[in-house]
C-alpha cells in the first residue's frame, strides 16, 4: 500500500522551513525554492500546498504565532500552579522578548513581515493576523482582574495601559535586535513600568 501522506504534518514542516531559512537570510530574501530546499522537498510540492509565496509567508508567520503561544503558556507553567495576574502578564511580555535564538526569530520575522506588507499588495491582501488584538484583548482583561482585585494603582485604565505595553515590547524587542541595548536592560524596563502600576510585586 502507498505510504499515506499527513498533510498537516507536511505543511508544518515547510512552514519550518520557512523560518529557517528567513531566520539566516531575511524575508525579503526567501523564495520558494529556498524552502523547498531547505524542506528536502521538491518545488512543485510546496506549491502544491501554498501556492504564491505571500501564503507560503502568511502560513509561515501563523506557525511562529502558534509557537509564540507555546512559549507563553511554558511561562505561565513556569510561574506556579496558581500564577497571579501580574506573574500572566510578565509572561506574556517577557515571551515576546528575543532572548534566545527561537525568540529572535519570531520577532525578526515577525516585524519582516510587517514591513513587507507595506510595499507588497499582494502580501498586505493578506490577513496579517486572524485576531489583531488578540494579545491586547489577554492583556487588559489580566489588568481587568487585577484591578478587581486591587492589585494595581487608583485610576489605571487597563485597555491603554495593555496597549502601551505591548508597544513598549515590541519596541524594545528591536531594540535588542539591533544591539541597542540587552535582554537584561530591556526586562529592567518592563519590570519598572509593571512596578508602576501593580501595588505589590508579588501579585
Amino acid at each position: 500500500m502507498p505510504k499515506r501522506v499527513d498533510h498537516a504534518e507536511r505543511r508544518t514542516e515547510i512552514a519550518e522551513a520557512l523560518v529557517r531559512v528567513a531566520g539566516r537570510r531575511g524575508l525579503h530574501a526567501v523564495g520558494m525554492r529556498d524552502v523547498a530546499a531547505e524542506a528536502g522537498v521538491s518545488l512543485r510540492l510546496v506549491q502544491y500546498y501554498f501556492q504564491t509565496k505571500e501564503k507560503l509567508l502568511l502560513f509561515g508567520l501563523e506557525h511562529l504565532a502558534e509557537r509564540f503561544g507555546e512559549r507563553v503558556s511554558a511561562r505561565v507553567q513556569a510561574a506556579g500552579d496558581s500564577p497571579g495576574p501580574r506573574a500572566m502578564v510578565e509572561a506574556l511580555l517577557m515571551a515576546a522578548l528575543p532572548t534566545d535564538d527561537e525568540s529572535r526569530t519570531f520577532h525578526h520575522l515577525y516585524t519582516s513581515y510587517a514591513v513587507l506588507s507595506v510595499n507588497d499588495r499582494a502580501l498586505a491582501a493578506q490577513p496579517f493576523i486572524k485576531n489583531p488584538d488578540a494579545a491586547e484583548d489577554a492583556l487588559a482583561e489580566l489588568l481587568r482582574q487585577a484591578q478587581e482585585s486591587a492589585l494595581l494603582e487608583p485610576g489605571v485604565d487597563a485597555r491603554l495601559e495593555a496597549a502601551g505595553l505591548l508597544a513598549m515590547s515590541a519596541g524594545l524587542g528591536t531594540g535588542i535586535l539591533v544591539g541597542q541595548r540587552t535582554p537584561e536592560s530591556a526586562t529592567a524596563v518592563l519590570e519598572h513600568h509593571l512596578n508602576r502600576i501593580f501595588r505589590t510585586r508579588d501579585a
